[in-house]
């Protein structure tokens, strides 16, 4: 029997969370090919190891993963952005399994996941 699944911590959720390429000439009248489905938890792995610069097991601590668990991840996801992009294909981000992070000092040490209007921590 498998170990259940671990929730990922997520410091924000993606600012917009569907991305459709603009028709070429070439493709109208082509029926649209099914949308990929990035999760919530891929990217936030993208977010931290490609936007952020942390490495796999800094990403991993963050996330509250294994590093292990944190490369898959990310590698996951890179599959899927690439697919999107090559294949002109519409990308939406949702489900996942993960959680929200509070926000704070205690619960996470990324300056860049405190969210609008939060207090900074003294």
């Amino acid at each position: 029997m498998a170990r259940p699944q671990r929730s990922r911590r997520v410091c924000d959720m993606p600012p917009i969370r569907r991305y459709v390429p603009s028709p070429s000439p070439a493709s109208s009248g082509a029926e649209p090919e099914e949308p990929i489905f990035l999760t919530v938890d891929e990217y936030e792995a993208l977010r931290l190891v490609d936007y952020e610069g942390l490495t796999h097991s800094q990403c991993a601590v963050q996330m509250n993963i294994s590093r292990t668990t944190a490369t898959e991840i990310c590698e996951s996801a890179r599959r899927k952005v690439a697919q999107a992009l090559v294949c002109c294909r519409e990308l939406i981000i949702q489900g996942g399994n993960w959680k929200l992070c509070g926000g704070n000092r205690e619960d996470c040490f990324l300056e860049s996941c405190k969210r609008p209007g939060q207090e900074p921590d003294s």
